[in-house]
C-alpha cells in the first residue's frame, strides 16, 4: 500500500445502471476518477488517459477553415477567440496554457479517429470496447482483459507492484491476469460545470434544498482547492489548478513505474457545452502541466495519449450542447512526441461526408495510434500488436506521432 487503503473495485456498469437519476450516464460525470500505474523494464513513460462522456473533438480541435463547419456551431463557440494550429485547424481557447507544447513540438492531436464501434452509441458500450481494445467482431463480454494489461501479459519478469488502480471506479484497460493492486487516495468531491447545472435545476424551486446545494458545492470548492474547512490555498490567477493525482503519477514515474492511466470523468454535453467544456479543457491542460512538471527530466521520455469512446454531433442541439457522435480527436503529448501536428486525414464535415448524415467520419482507428506508440516506446512486434494487444487490428502505415 503505498498512500492509501486497498478495497474491492466498484463495477462501473453496476454503479452506472443504478443511478438513472442523472439521466444519460454518471459515466460522463467526475464524481470518480481512476489512475493506474505499472512498472516496466523500460526506460520510455507512456500515459493513457480515458476521458469518460464522448469528447466534442470538432470543439477542442476545430476545423474552421472547412466551410462547412461554421453552419453546425452557431451558438456554441460563438465569440471565442480559437488559436490557430496551422492548415484549417484552431484550438479550443481553453488549451491555451498548453500551445507552449504545441509550439515546442509536444503537442498534437489525430483528428477523425475512433473504435470500431459504431451507431448505438452508449457510453457503457463505447467505454468498454475503448478498454477492451477489441473489434466488433469480438463480444466485448467475452473479454477478460484489457489491451494494456495484454500489453504487460508479455513482459517478463514483473511483480505483483508491477501495477496500480487508483481510485473507487473500474478501470478495464488494467484488467486481467497481469499483476496489478488497487489504491484509494483521500476522498475528494468535485463537481463538474455540468454537475452544478444539474443540482441548480432540480433544487432551483425549492429553497430548502438550493441552499443546502450551494452550501454542498461550496465545500466542495474548499475541499478540492486543499484548503479543508479553511480557506481555499491560493492559485494564481489564470494558472491551470495543480491535478493531484497527475503530480502522483509523475512522481512513481520518475521512479520505477513506466505506465500510467488515469479516467477522467465529465465529458458529456448534451446541454451547456460551451461552459462545461471549457472547464474540463482547463482540468485536462493542468492534467498535463503537472505530469509535465512533476516528471521533469523524465518528460522527453514520456507519452501521453488521451482517447475518448466516440465523438460527438456536428451540429450542436437545441441546449447549447452536442449529442453522442462518431469521430473524435486523440491528444498527444510529451517529449517524446512528434507535435505541432493534427495527425489524420481530413473527410470534411460537408453534408454528404458525414457518418449517418450527422457525424464527423472516423478515417482511422484510434488504436491503431496507440499501437504505433507502444511499438516505437517499447519496440513490441506488430504482429504482437495487431493479433494479440488489439486483436483484429490493422495498424496501417506508421503515422510517425513519435520521434
Amino acid at each position: 500500500m503505498i498512500n492509501g487503503g486497498f478495497e474491492a473495485p466498484l463495477s462501473r456498469r453496476v454503479f452506472l445502471k443504478s443511478s438513472a437519476l442523472i439521466g444519460c450516464s454518471l459515466a460522463a460525470e467526475p464524481f470518480l476518477t481512476t489512475m493506474t500505474l505499472a512498472q516496466a523494464p523500460w526506460d520510455h513513460r507512456l500515459v493513457v488517459l480515458i476521458l469518460r462522456g464522448a469528447m466534442d473533438g470538432l470543439d477542442v480541435v476545430r476545423p474552421v477553415g472547412d466551410p462547412a463547419f461554421a453552419g453546425y456551431r452557431t451558438t456554441i463557440a460563438e465569440g471565442d477567440a480559437a488559436l490557430p494550429l496551422g492548415g484549417i485547424f484552431a484550438l479550443h481557447p481553453a488549451l491555451a496554457p498548453l500551445m507552449p507544447l504545441w509550439h515546442a513540438g509536444q503537442l498534437g492531436f489525430a483528428h477523425a479517429v475512433s473504435t470500431p464501434y459504431r451507431d448505438k452509441r452508449s457510453h457503457f458500450d463505447g467505454q468498454d470496447i475503448l478498454e477492451a481494445g477489441t473489434g466488433m467482431d469480438v463480444p466485448v463480454a467475452a473479454v477478460r482483459d484489457g489491451w494494456l494489461n495484454r500489453m504487460l501479459q508479455g513482459v517478463p519478469g514483473l511483480t505483483a507492484q508491477t501495477a496500480f488502480a487508483v481510485g473507487r471506479d473500474e478501470m478495464k484497460v488494467l484488467m486481467g491476469p497481469a499483476a496489478h493492486a488497487s489504491w484509494a487516495p483521500d476522498a475528494r468531491l468535485g463537481l463538474s460545470a455540468q454537475s452544478r447545472v444539474l443540482l441548480e435545476r432540480m433544487y432551483h424551486d425549492d429553497p430548502l434544498f438550493r441552499d443546502a446545494a450551494q452550501e454542498a458545492m461550496a465545500l466542495a470548492d474548499r475541499l478540492d482547492t486543499g484548503g479543508g474547512m479553511g480557506a481555499p490555498v491560493a492559485v494564481p490567477a489564470g494558472a491551470p489548478k495543480p491535478d493531484p493525482l497527475a503530480a502522483f503519477a509523475a512522481e512513481r514515474l520518475r521512479e520505477e513505474t513506466r505506465i500510467a492511466a488515469f479516467s477522467i470523468n465529465g465529458w458529456d454535453t448534451h446541454r451547456a457545452q460551451r461552459a462545461v467544456l471549457h472547464g474540463q479543457l482547463a482540468g485536462l491542460a493542468a492534467t498535463i502541466l503537472t505530469l509535465r512538471e512533476g516528471l521533469g527530466p523524465v518528460w522527453k521520455k514520456t507519452t501521453v495519449i488521451a482517447m475518448t469512446e466516440f465523438g460527438r454531433t456536428a451540429r450542436e442541439n437545441g441546449s447549447g450542447g452536442t449529442d453522442h457522435g462518431t469521430g473524435g480527436v486523440m491528444v498527444l503529448a510529451g517529449g517524446a512526441v512528434r507535435g505541432g501536428k493534427v495527425y489524420g486525414k481530413w473527410p470534411g464535415v460537408a453534408e454528404s461526408a458525414l457518418y449517418a448524415g450527422r457525424d464527423l467520419m472516423p478515417t482511422a482507428d484510434v488504436r491503431a495510434y496507440a499501437a504505433w506508440a507502444m511499438r516505437g516506446l517499447y519496440g513490441l512486434d506488430t504482429g504482437v500488436l495487431e493479433k494479440t494487444v488489439f486483436p483484429g487490428l490493422d495498424m496501417g502505415n506508421n503515422p510517425g506521432i513519435l520521434l
